[in-house]
């Protein structure tokens, strides 16, 4: 039977004619009206059908506004976690733990992350931190040299940790002390320079603290043991230069290796310049050769009796008389001082001189003498692992 024209048709029955018609077995039969001939021939009353997409569509809207809702906060949760990792550098499992535990609000999570990672880094102040960075700051007369350790040489490319180890230097210049009246070497009191007050203007640590606070807040976002391990300052008279060297340097004041040399000459008026610039490659020098002394009559008693015995020893296995080793041993000794003293080696720059021959030439060079006052080697970790070997070898002898 055919409609002419018959009532009109509620919203509900309008709707139920798209959601029907997508039956696959759709017919545009003589109803006239597009219905499913799979849903009329199951006997389903046009009330009936006009319901059934109506309550479909209610759940659809419902589940849309939900998935649109979710999807919202879902974008707010990790515009939060990113904006949350870049002040803090922390991982992004530790980080959204944080922001759930503080529902979402990020003041409360940064502060729960400093708590959580002051914790974490007294737990891991006990392990050995044999990598990291020296750290270095002077002005015209003097210049001090810090040693800030990790673990692995991965945090000490972080640019967080760079920052601090830079810092520490800066605030190791301004330590008062007998190095500003007496020229030469002097060690910085690590206990000391922890306790003064540092004023940090970096995006992820910033604002006035002290050493430790800012090297335990460092350790807290790196998750590593981080330990200010020592501290150097060494110092010119008036009439001087203080000339550093960094090896291995990722940007200007930090290195792995550093040398630092102090000159001296007795004309108030002689030309610095080619001072300093001999006390460059100097300092370079005492990077690469790794002298021990200054000069011959600074070797110690005791490391030129064992140098003495061990040539001795060597010499005797040849089968030749006593006066023929006594020669051989002062011939090597005359070597191991080129080897060991400063003033006895051949300059790198160029090995057809020794550095005293080299002060002589820069000293007619100025018109006044020239002299090396003091030098000082250091390198990241030297003596670390020797020291932790030597106490796991008495734990063992304990233990046993």
């Amino acid at each position: 039977m055919g409609f002419s024209g018959g009532p009109k048709r509620c919203l509900g029955s309008i709707l139920s004619t798209r959601m029907v018609s997508r039956c696959p077995t759709t017919a545009s039969g003589g109803n006239g009206r597009g219905y499913s001939s799979c849903a009329l021939n199951k006997g389903v009353t046009e009330a009936q059908t006009s319901l059934i997409p109506l309550r479909a569509l209610i759940t659809q809207c419902g589940s849309a506004l939900f998935l649109r809702r979710f999807s919202v906060e879902a974008s707010d949760h990790m515009s939060l976690i990113k904006q949350l990792m870049q002040r803090t550098s922390a991982p992004m499992k530790d980080v959204k733990a944080a922001l759930i535990d503080c529902n979402w609000e990020i003041e409360d999570a940064l502060k729960e992350l400093r708590r959580r990672g002051m914790v974490l880094a007294s737990k891991k102040s006990s392990r050995l931190a044999s990598e990291g960075l020296l750290a270095l700051a002077q002005n015209e007369s003097k210049a001090a040299l810090i040693e800030l350790n990790c673990e692995t040489d991965f945090v000490a490319r972080n640019e967080i940790f760079q920052f601090l180890a830079l810092a520490l230097a800066k605030q190791a210049l301004l330590v008062e002390g007998s190095s500003q009246q007496v020229s030469g070497v002097c060690p910085i009191a690590c206990e000391h320079l922890e306790d003064m007050k540092l004023n940090l203007e970096h995006p992820k640590i910033s604002g006035e603290t002290t050493a430790q606070n800012a090297i335990t807040e460092v350790a807290a976002v790196m998750g590593e043991n981080i330990k200010l391990r020592r501290g150097f300052m060494m110092s010119t008279a008036s009439h001087g230069v203080v000339s550093t060297y960094l090896h291995a340097s990722p940007q200007p004041g930090l290195g792995r290796i550093a040398g630092i040399v102090s000159l001296e000459v007795d004309d108030e008026i002689a030309q610095l310049d080619a001072i300093q610039r001999i006390g460059s490659e100097l300092a370079m020098h005492v990077v690469a050769a790794k002298p021990l002394f200054l000069t011959r009559e600074l070797v110690s008693t005791d490391a030129l009796e064992s140098e003495r015995e061990i040539l001795k020893s060597q010499a005797q296995n040849t089968g030749k008389s006593q006066m023929a080793i006594d020669k051989i041993v002062e011939g090597r000794l005359r070597k191991y001082y080129e080897e060991v003293v400063l003033m006895e080696q051949k300059f790198i720059v160029d090995d057809s001189v020794n550095v005293k021959t080299l002060l002589d030439k820069l000293s007619k060079e100025v018109g006044s003498p020239v002299k090396i006052k003091s030098f000082f080697r250091m390198e990241v970790g030297e003596g670390i692992q020797r020291l932790e070997a030597s106490s796991t070898s008495e734990n063992l002898a304990e233990a046993v």
